[in-house]
């Protein structure tokens, strides 16, 4: 006997209910909520109604942009430079406040110059362009009637919630490394969240987070297929460096105990309080 189509529909509906062990337990339908509207009502993943000030000041990249915002507010606008860039004093001085400091420039191997010498600080700088705290208009830089408010009544919670947003949703993290211009990482940034919101008071490696990651969506595999022998290392070290050494370390998530400069996809990694004391997650 064929099904009708109301029991056809009824059938497809309850099997996007049923829990996925790729996905740690979670359904179809939620990880479509997770994916296409994370934060939002449904979501697995929300934000905490109340994110105090305490927390707010432990988030390292959050930090640089309040202070940039309050650079602007003082100067009344910023010019940048001929290429399109924050000048240099700017820079140093946000760059001083030591919220993110760079590596290779703690060591010597090459001085603060220019924008892009700091990564953290071009991405704060363009994360809040595109949450709408801060326009370009003719070369130069100045708050929006959105960023005023938001000082002028210290509503911290909110302009962190806009910029964190724009941050997971618009500003494209392959931006800030060589790696394929695929939203590797970013593409189910919150499931990462759920991810370590499981796992990581115990430490674990940034290859364990990895591979459950790849299990959830491994046809993002096929963008590193072009070397095959090495498919697995690039596909881990790519989501390494942008959802823990770019993501979580940035907003103060994680803590990573860094043997070498450069990564070698084994290090250890455990969670912070700040994860538990932003958002909300749901089983």
């Amino acid at each position: 006997m064929v099904k009708a189509p109301d029991d056809i529909e009824e059938i497809i509906s309850s099997m996007n209910n049923l829990p996925v062990d790729d996905f740690l337990g979670y359904s179809p339908n939620d990880m479509t909520y997770l994916l296409y509207d994370a934060l939002e009502k449904n979501s697995p993943v929300q934000f905490l109604d109340k994110i105090d000030d305490g927390t707010l000041d432990k988030m390292p990249l959050f930090r640089i942009v309040e202070a940039y915002i309050k650079i602007i507010q003082r100067e009344k606008h910023i010019k940048l430079t001929p290429l399109g860039a924050l000048p240099r004093k700017v820079i140093k001085e946000l760059y001083d406040l030591r919220f993110l400091l760079d590596d290779f420039i703690e060591i010597g191997l090459y001085k603060l110059w220019k924008e892009e010498d700091c990564i953290s600080i071009r991405s704060a700088r363009l994360t809040a362009e595109l949450a709408g705290l801060v326009r370009k208009t003719n070369g130069k830089l100045s708050l929006t009637k959105v960023a005023i408010n938001l000082l002028e009544t210290n509503n911290r919670q909110q302009m962190f919630q806009k910029f964190f947003k724009a941050f997971v949703n618009k500003f494209p993290w392959s931006y800030n490394d060589a790696y394929p211009e695929v939203p590797l990482g970013q593409f189910g940034w919150a499931f990462s969240v759920i991810l370590l919101g499981k796992f990581g008071n115990e430490v674990q490696t940034d290859k364990f987070y990895a591979n459950l990651y790849g299990k959830a969506f491994p046809n993002l595999y096929t963008f590193f297929q072009d070397d095959s022998s090495n498919e697995d290392r690039q596909f881990n070290r790519c989501y390494s460096i942008r959802t823990f050494h770019r993501f979580m370390l940035w907003f103060g998530f994680i803590t990573i105990e860094k043997k070498e400069i450069i990564s070698t996809g084994h290090e250890p990694i455990q969670s912070t309080h700040i994860l538990s004391s932003v958002f909300k997650i749901t089983n």
